[in-house]
């Protein structure tokens, strides 16, 4: 497995994102730890959680008690990121809370449920447009220079609240995360930003999401040729493609199942030409 870089560690080119293990639709608990297994075998040294990731308030902080549990020893050196900032209320129901207590009491619980003295990568979930950006990140600085967390990261930031971040932070902002796929390619600006400065850059539902990797193929065509050409999957060559774009970009394609992350896993070794990328890039280019 190819090795990036999210501040001065080294992961792999491709991480697991834990989400669909925990949400609705997830697996059980025997193949959920399979996907696990299946993703460390393959070299898959980061996987993403968040404290949100549950089917609601009931059982918050699902998915990263799962990943803590499931990483027990394996004996493999696995960067563990989760986030913080993100509620969950009665019907399932999604809310945000980016006030520095609320911040700082939200790592509490993510170091007591991961079983760590310090988070590898923290990051703020979503910005909450009832409290400064500036408030949110300040308590990431604090749990830095506390030592609680490893690095800082923040998602769903534009490049103004990724300079600021980053700023606040002094220069320690580590990662950002933000949505990108063939269908949204809104954050082409947010990537650029990251490749310029340095940071990590942590496309979330890169495939698709939960409800649309099945059919990437089908909706957007020329990752489907190319798949075809290749002998691959178009989930393999999109992520390849995302690779390609730039050195600090790390896909964190969401897995509730081993064959998937093994075939994710391999996007690191498929290596696009420039003919490739030019038809890739051409556009969402939906076959409908």
């Amino acid at each position: 497995m190819d090795i990036r870089q999210i501040g001065e560690v080294e992961v792999s080119a491709i991480g697991l994102g834990g989400m669909p293990l925990s949400v609705d639709g997830r697996p059980d608990r025997e193949r959920a730890f399979a996907t696990i297994q299946a993703a460390v075998d393959a070299g898959v040294t980061l996987i993403d959680t968040a404290d949100a990731y549950s089917l609601d308030e009931t059982d918050f902080g699902h998915n990263e008690e799962l990943i803590a549990e499931a990483l027990k020893g394996l004996g493999t050196d696995v960067l563990v990121a989760t986030k913080g900032g993100h509620t969950r209320g009665p019907g399932r129901a999604w809310g945000l809370d980016g006030r520095p207590e609320y911040l700082r009491k939200a790592c509490d619980e993510s170091l007591r449920r991961l079983g760590v003295e310090a988070i590898g990568l923290y990051q703020f979930h979503r910005p909450d447009p009832t409290v400064p950006v500036a408030d949110s990140v300040g308590a990431l600085a604090e749990l830095l220079d506390a030592g609680k967390i490893r690095m800082a990261g923040v998602s769903n930031f534009d490049p103004e609240q990724i300079r600021e971040a980053n700023e606040i932070l002094g220069g320690r902002l580590a990662a950002v995360q933000n949505q990108f796929s063939p269908e949204f390619r809104s954050s082409e600006p947010e990537l650029e930003l990251c490749a310029e400065l340095g940071i990590a850059f942590l496309p979330w539902s890169p495939l698709g999401g939960i409800g649309g990797a099945a059919a990437l193929g089908s909706r957007f065509r020329p990752f489907a040729e190319i798949a075809r050409e290749r002998g691959v999957s178009p989930q393999r060559v999109c992520l390849a493609w995302m690779l390609a774009k730039a050195p600090v970009v790390i896909p964190i394609p969401g897995s509730s199942r081993p064959e998937s992350i093994r075939d994710s896993a391999a996007a690191a070794d498929l290596r696009l030409d420039e003919t490739e990328m030019a038809r890739l890039n051409g556009g969402n280019s939906a076959s409908h």
